[in-house]
């Protein structure tokens, strides 16, 4: 008995040092030392201030910024503490109406599209935090922000090829937009009223503020 004890307490300590200890220490090194800015969140700086993670999606509903996909995300949107889908299939009657909905409230935001609206633009993601718009999204809404911020339609389109993500290795996914970052670089090459932050980073800028 007391050799069984001794042999189960030796394995408890063993175990929990390899796994309790060394390994979250060892994943903890090479990640900072090789992934330092995925380890950190994948966070997004302008002027040395985190405006938001290139992983997480923002609201964007002003006419001079690319706007996202819609988010399904329960307590509002693009919440990260409660990530998560609507969970309704093809054949969901309130599914039909959102999509036709949000379709016609891209139709009144860009008047001047007459094809078909992307797809992405009037679905949320199963995360309901997708922070990328197809490439297809992004130049849709092309003739919008260009009259928003006064400038050539052939300039964003260039921004947006510019902006692009190729997929994985080249074939793991779609190219894909960012629209955090995209949106940060409207602002650097065709300033606005004001600078590109998200809902979160403009709470967080406004704390900082009253703090000071």
């Amino acid at each position: 008995m007391l050799k069984a004890l001794k042999n189960a307490l030796l394995s408890f300590l063993m175990l929990g040092a390899v796994c309790g200890v060394l390994y979250p220490v060892l994943v903890t090194v090479a990640a900072q030392y090789w992934f330092p800015e995925q380890a950190n969140g994948s966070l997004v700086y302008r002027n040395g201030v985190a405006v938001g993670s290139a992983l997480i999606a923002q609201d964007w509903s002003e006419a001079r910024y690319f706007h996202g996909r819609p988010s399904a995300s329960p307590g509002g949107a693009n919440n990260a503490m409660v990530s998560g889908g609507s969970n309704e299939g093809p054949a969901s009657v309130w599914l039909l109406e959102k999509v036709q909905e949000r379709a016609a409230d891209q139709r009144r935001a860009n008047p001047g599209e007459k094809g078909p609206v992307p797809q992405d633009l009037v679905t949320a993601s199963g995360s309901g935090l997708d922070p990328h718009i197809t490439v297809e999204a992004a130049l849709w809404q092309v003739q919008r922000v260009a009259r928003a911020r006064r400038v050539p339609p052939a300039k964003i389109r260039r921004l947006v090829k510019d902006c692009t993500e190729k997929p994985l290795l080249h074939f793991l996914g779609e190219k894909r937009v960012n629209v955090l970052r995209i949106n940060l670089e409207l602002d650097r090459l065709y300033p606005a009223a004001e600078p590109a932050r998200g809902k979160a980073a403009r709470g967080r800028t406004k704390r900082g503020a009253a703090r000071r």
